[in-house]
């Protein structure tokens, strides 16, 4: 008796529904697959079959997948960009929100660990879509955010060495390093990540700023 191939299992096709519900599925399937399969390893297809669509009606809510990623990097930084414009507001020394922030913006990046790599440590996916350049702007605006509490240190007169733009930066730049050698190499024994961004903040901040 000849074998009986296995039937594949394919996803219901999903009536028509409204188009922000429908855009909003998309973007949650798709990045669940961006998480478990890569961005390399997600395909239109994939991404349609995991929402219940078909690969036409995906490409009338998106022009491509990088434009899927940059609109999903898009809204993780519209996040770092409230937390850091709300720690900004605070009625808090100048230092305490810096350090807040460089907290916030660490924590965030290990969430976000595709958002990230997309963000700071390469140029990322090209999209027909005007995403990536939104992407940009948000990206400077949380930068624009931190560095203003930085200036108010330095206003203060309580930077023992360089000037706002300089200091914002290097601590920005040693932020960066924790957060993309954790997710850059996974396979690495860490210590606990909360002990390593505690003591990046204490070394850099006691070292920089006069108490």
């Amino acid at each position: 008796m000849s074998a009986v191939a296995p039937a594949t299992r394919k996803t219901a096709r999903k009536a028509k529904g409204d188009g922000h519900l429908r855009r909003a599925e998309i973007l949650d399937a798709a990045e669940r697959i961006f998480v478990a399969e890569g961005y390399d390893g997600a395909t239109i297809r994939k991404i349609a079959d995991e929402v219940g669509v078909s690969s036409t009606a995906l490409y009338m809510h998106f022009a491509d997948k990088a434009g899927i990623l940059h609109e999903i990097v898009g809204g993780a930084l519209s996040q770092l960009l409230a937390s850091n414009t709300e720690i900004a507001g605070k009625p808090l020394d100048a230092v305490v929100r810096t350090r807040m922030m460089l907290d916030a913006y660490m924590r965030w990046g290990l969430e976000h660990p595709n958002a990230y790599q997309l963000v700071y440590c390469s140029r990322g996916p090209v999209s027909s879509d005007p995403t990536p350049e939104r992407t940009s702007d948000l990206s400077s605006q949380c930068y624009e955010a931190f560095s203003g509490v930085v200036r108010e240190v330095a206003a203060s007169g309580r930077l023992r060495t360089g000037s706002a733009d300089s200091a914002a930066q290097a601590l920005w730049m040693a932020c960066h390093g924790v957060v993309a050698l954790i997710i850059s190499r996974p396979t690495f024994e860490w210590t606990d990540h909360e002990e390593l961004m505690r003591i990046t903040l204490d070394g850099m901040l006691h070292g920089l700023v006069i108490d």
